[in-house]
């Protein structure tokens, strides 16, 4: 997660057209506590029942947790890009998600669609 803070800015537009929700199985006080000690510039969510990755379909193999997924969603709700094992060591895995959000925003900004 520091990752993303770190690069916030770059990958996420500095938040102008951007939401960025984080989703753990952690307790909600958990999570509330580090994201607040850590700085993070966005919202996380807990999903303790794991119901939301479960509708993602992104538990991993054991069935007790949630692979590291991330999703872009467009405006209109469609997910645009998913990666449902995201590589937080690889350069080129934030270099395709900061397209994703791009593109994604770009179009939304100029009113076209995205597919």
């Amino acid at each position: 997660m520091e990752a993303y803070r770190d690069q916030y800015a770059t990958l996420f537009n500095n938040g102008k057209k951007v939401v960025v929700l984080a989703v753990s199985n952690d307790p909600d006080t958990t999570l509330n506590h580090w994201a607040r000690e850590s700085s993070f510039p966005f919202v996380f969510g807990s999903d303790p029942d794991l119901k939301s990755a479960s509708a993602y379909g992104v538990k991993n193999a054991s069935g007790r947790l949630a692979s590291r997924a991330l999703f872009v969603i467009a405006p209109d709700g469609r997910i645009v890009y998913r990666v449902t094992n995201f590589n937080v060591m690889s350069a080129d895995a934030y270099g395709e998600l900061g397209k994703a959000v791009s593109q994604t925003t770009a179009k939304s900004a100029a009113g076209g669609t995205t597919h």
